[in-house]
Formats: C-alpha cells, sequence, structure tokens
C-alpha cells in the first residue's frame, strides 16, 4: 500500500521525537510533534488524532516498511526506542525507494558538467554508488569521507527549518567548557560544515548582539519558540569564511599574511591542495617551497600548520611564529620520560 507524504512526514517526526532521548516523549506530546510537522510542510492546520499516531507506531513496528522499530512504553506513559542507536533513516532501501532514487539521479545527472552546478558532482557519485551498491547487493566503489559515530547529524535538518523559516529556537547547550547545559532563546543565520563537523552561527536573546558558533553535537534540544527572531542585518554568510581555515571568527576580524615554507618533499601535496584558495608560491629551491596565504588566525590554522610537523616552518607574521614555537615546546616537554630514581 503506497504510504501518502502526510504519513512519511508523522513518521519521520515520530522518529526524530524517539531518538531524542534527552525528552520523555509522551502520546501527547507526539501528538503535538506530528500535527506541528504537518502545519510546517503542508500547511494544515487541523491537527494529528491520537488514533492517527497509535496506528503510525503500529505500522513503524512492523515490518509492511521495513522499519520493525523498536518502540516501547516505559512507566506506561512515555515512548522511546529500545535501541538508542535505531532510527527508520537507517533501514533499507524498498524498490519504491529505489525507483525513486533512479529517477532524481537521472535529474541530476543532467546538470553535471555545467560550471553552475559543480557542488552536485559529488552528490550524484554518492547517490549513484548508493544505488549500484544496493541494486548488486555489492560493497561499495567509492569510500567517501565519514564519521559514523558523529554527534548532532539529526539537528541539520531541524535548524535548516528554523533558518529558513526565520523562527526563534530554545536551544538547550552544552559547551565541553561548561560544568552543566543551559537553555537559551537563539536565532539561527548559517550552517557550517567543517571536516565532517556541525555547526551554527547566529545569536542568542539573553547575550544579544555576539555572534555565536555552536556545535550541533553539543546540543541537547532544540524547541520552537514564540519570541521575534532577530534578523541579521549586519554580517554578508555568503562571504564571511572566505578569509577562514575553520569555523572560528569573530566579526571585524582582519586577515594576515602568513607565509611558511615546506620541504620539497611534501610540497606536492600543498601544490595539489592548498591550504587555502588565496595561496600563493613566493619562491622555491631544490630544499622546498615558500607559499603565503592570506587569513584569519585561529586555533584551526595553527592545528594545520602543525600537523605538517618538521616538515613545514612558518616564517611570518612574528606573532604566529612565536604561537608555533611554543606548541612545539610544549609538545616535546609532554613527551619527555621523568628520569627514574637510582635505587639505593
Amino acid at each position: 500500500m503506497p504510504v501518502n507524504r502526510n504519513a512519511l512526514i508523522r513518521y519521520r517526526t515520530i522518529d526524530q521525537c524517539l531518538q531524542n532521548r534527552f525528552k520523555k516523549w509522551t502520546l501527547d506530546d507526539l501528538i503535538d510533534a506530528c500535527s506541528d510537522a504537518i502545519y510546517e510542510y503542508q500547511g494544515i492546520d487541523t491537527g494529528v488524532s491520537r488514533r492517527t499516531v497509535q496506528a503510525d507506531m503500529e505500522m513503524m513496528r512492523s515490518n509492511k516498511l521495513g522499519y520493525e522499530a523498536p518502540i516501547v512504553v516505559v512507566d506506561k506513559k512515555y515512548y522511546t526506542y529500545s535501541d538508542k542507536n535505531y532510527s527508520v533513516t537507517n533501514s533499507p532501501l524498498n524498490q519504491q525507494d529505489m525507483k525513486v532514487l533512479s529517477e532524481v539521479s537521472d535529474l541530476l545527472k543532467q546538470f553535471k558538467g555545467f560550471s553552475h552546478f559543480t557542488d552536485l558532482n559529488e552528490m550524484v557519485s554518492k547517490l549513484e554508488d548508493k544505488i549500484y551498491s544496493q541494486k548488486t547487493q555489492s560493497a561499495p566503489v567509492i569510500d567517501f569521507e565519514k564519521n559514523d559515530n558523529l554527534k548532532g547529524l539529526e539537528w541539520i535538518e531541524v535548524i535548516r527549518k528554523y533558518i529558513v523559516a526565520k523562527k526563534t529556537m530554545c536551544v538547550t547547550y552544552q559547551s565541553f567548557k561548561a560544568s552543566e547545559a543551559s537553555t537559551f532563546c537563539f536565532s539561527g543565520y548559517l550552517l557550517k560544515e567543517y571536516r565532517n563537523r556541525w555547526f551554527v552561527l547566529g545569536v542568542s536573546h539573553q547575550r544579544y548582539k555576539p555572534l555565536l558558533n555552536l556545535a550541533l553535537d553539543r546540543i541537547q534540544t532544540i524547541t520552537a519558540h514564540d519570541e521575534d527572531y532577530i534578523e541579521n542585518t549586519t554580517i554578508d554568510f555568503s562571504t564571511y569564511y572566505n578569509d577562514v581555515i575553520g569555523v572560528t571568527k569573530s566579526p571585524g576580524q582582519r586577515d594576515v599574511e602568513v607565509v611558511f615554507w615546506i620541504d620539497a618533499k611534501n610540497a606536492p601535496y600543498v601544490v595539489t591542495k592548498p591550504l587555502h584558495h588565496t595561496q600563493k608560491l613566493l619562491s622555491e629551491d631544490d630544499k622546498g617551497k615558500i607559499f603565503s596565504i592570506r587569513v584569519i588566525m585561529n586555533f584551526e590554522l595553527e592545528r594545520e600548520l602543525l600537523g605538517f610537523g618538521a616538515k613545514l616552518r612558518v616564517l611570518g607574521p612574528r606573532i604566529l611564529v612565536k604561537q608555533i614555537k611554543k606548541q612545539v615546546y610544549e609538545t616535546l616537554e609532554s613527551y619527555k620520560v621523568p628520569e627514574e630514581k637510582e635505587e639505593v
């Protein structure tokens, strides 16, 4: 039996709720979440009935859709997954799914080669490889970089919708430095990915003005809030990260010319994969090459440069040379083995 769009929206909403183990979900909570999702996606404000959500969970529990979701009731009141790692998005694709994916792939392939759609090439390759491995039941022939244990990915689509709709979120967040989580209203502006980790830039309504960069893997909950959304009127996010390696940046921070030498053996790695799009070759000889990039100084820049070890030497600016030296000295100190006491 074909599943209609409203049902798919409800299944996905229930799945997202039950994956969030920081909240105890009653049937009424799930009904409210499904009603909100149907209104957001379909513009239907009649709500979702109790019987509908109960039937949805029975359908998800069954193998009719291939989900066999391990939905259980705790304390005769709260719904959750018995397997904390379960999600319907991990279920195998059925024949209808494969047909739709093949049609999407065929459509996207028509745009490969056009300069306006160069970003689609990797996505189409991923899609084609997924279809191939599913159809032939064989191992993929492309192994893209991924981190299966990465946390916070479930918030990407949630946050994207809030940003597009210009709605305020209520975020519960705990940074690595904080001893406990805090909850605050947040207006999001941009989702940013760096090395398989995701971040969202925006402003907290409590602290107002300062731009915050929240790591998605530190977010515990996100809910809607009726406070007015704070519009971004000062920052052009289409160019905001043009002078950055990584994600750490403050508005108004100025870039500097970073000059570094790298030995001849490792120089080809930097030539074929520049550290930054501003990279220029300044000089070269038999021993190595000297490059420059124009970027903001931050933690990610230092980590990138230090990653080459003794093969790379920073030549300027002076403050960055000092910071790199400090990191190298501290590294050497951490490797020193305490001398054993002599036996008497």
